[in-house]
């Protein structure tokens, strides 16, 4: 048994913190069906493929494995009574359009909740259904900034450094999102109602910021990129460049750690300097001097045998063979039948009596179209007709 087992969920995302979110639920057991717009900007934003790659990309897709994918033409009624009946059968509906867009469509939370009380309706957007930033668009970039996370990352001389999408898409939107509809699963069965869960990006941008923020209001200072002690501001928690032009990143922030690391350095008389700002250029640039000496491996080798807070600065391709992320199943290989054995990422949340699992590859757009109608109780006369009325695809 998988944890989620029997929890169906409807799928009605588009780009990352969505089918993020539900790739989560979708690895620890619930059946995820995915509902693809019949076309337009919607269809075309989903799917950025270059001509000829599709399948390649599919196979390798992490966000879209353990789904099914049906098509339906959400402006046409049929396609609308379709989805009514997978709503009925449905706990988790997830959907990432403005606010105020689903409603238009007839499929939003009053209707549904309408033909099922006790769904668990999740809308993913950037500012939220409420405020006056509500229908802004917006990417991760943006809401990171609005956050003031954007702000403070990066050297103090540049530029903030643009840190992926990785803050806003995914742990403040896509991991936010899959914690509140598992809260509501919770309180579903303790109340016997389902809910509303209203996800914003810039709401978990900030929950994010609760350090930063939190010393603000504490002090009244206002952090400033690169001079922050998490922001690279202080010689104990930076990143260095080695001898071969890579970086090593330090975190000694308790003080034997950093007596850990002057010595391994060869540099014990700066062990006292550690909260020095009269002394933390001396020491940075000590510091500096010291990691070009050697490479970033035979210091990683050096520290890791002197008990100190020290890792290697890895590209993506040396992540994919690290013996750590091998051994805790975070690269797997999985069958497809016409590429092999292809890479995907594993599942980070390690649960010993209901693991999760990778059950199936990323569907095709459309692919069970015609399986999901047939269980709903439609012939296939009638997924004919309502191709012909271009309801399907």
């Amino acid at each position: 048994m998988m944890a989620l087992e029997g929890i169906n969920v409807l799928d009605r995302t588009q780009m990352g913190p969505g089918p993020y979110c539900t790739a989560l639920l979708g690895d620890l057991g619930a059946d995820v069906i995915r509902v693809d717009p019949g076309g337009g900007r919607a269809a075309e934003a989903r799917y950025p493929f270059p001509p000829g790659e599709e399948e390649r990309m599919r196979a390798y897709d992490t966000e879209e494995r353990n789904k099914r994918s049906i098509v339906l033409n959400l402006k046409t009624d049929e396609a609308r009574q379709i989805y009514y009946q997978l709503a009925r059968k449905a706990d988790v509906i997830v959907e990432q359009s403005r606010p105020g867009a689903a409603e238009r469509l007839e499929v939003g939370y009053n209707t549904i909740r309408e033909k099922n009380p006790n769904i668990v309706y999740c809308a993913i957007t950037g500012y939220g259904q409420t405020g006056p930033y509500r229908d802004i668009v917006g990417h991760d970039i943006n809401y990171i900034a609005v956050g003031g996370a954007l702000g403070i990352i990066g050297p103090n001389d540049r530029p903030p450094a643009i840190p992926s999408n990785l803050l806003a898409d995914y742990a403040a939107g896509g991991m936010q999102a899959a914690i509140g509809i598992l809260t509501a699963l919770i309180a579903r069965e303790r109340t016997g109602k389902g809910q509303f869960v209203d996800i914003s990006l810039l709401d978990g941008v900030i929950s994010l910021m609760h350090v930063v923020a939190s010393m603000y209001c504490i002090t009244g200072q206002i952090p400033e990129r690169g001079k922050d002690m998490l922001t690279g501001g202080m010689p104990f928690y930076n990143v260095y460049e080695t001898k071969d032009g890579k970086y090593i990143s330090v975190a000694s922030i308790e003080p034997w750690f950093f007596q850990n690391l002057c010595s391994a350095l060869g540099r014990e008389d700066l062990a006292a300097y550690q909260w020095s700002l009269d002394k933390k250029e001396e020491v940075l640039s000590a510091f500096r001097d010291v990691f070009r000496t050697k490479t970033r491996d035979e210091w990683v080798e050096i520290m890791r045998q002197k008990d100190t807070c020290v890792a290697p600065v890895y590209s993506i391709d040396e992540v994919i063979f690290d013996p750590q992320v091998l051994e805790r199943d975070m690269v797997v290989e999985i069958d497809h039948p016409k590429l092999g054995k292809v890479k995907q990422l594993g599942i980070p949340v390690k649960l010993s009596e209901t693991p999760g699992a990778i059950r199936r590859l990323p569907p095709r757009r459309g692919e069970h179209t015609e399986e999901i109608l047939l269980e709903l109780g439609y012939t296939r006369q009638d997924i004919d007709e309502l191709r012909a009325k271009e309801a399907i695809k």
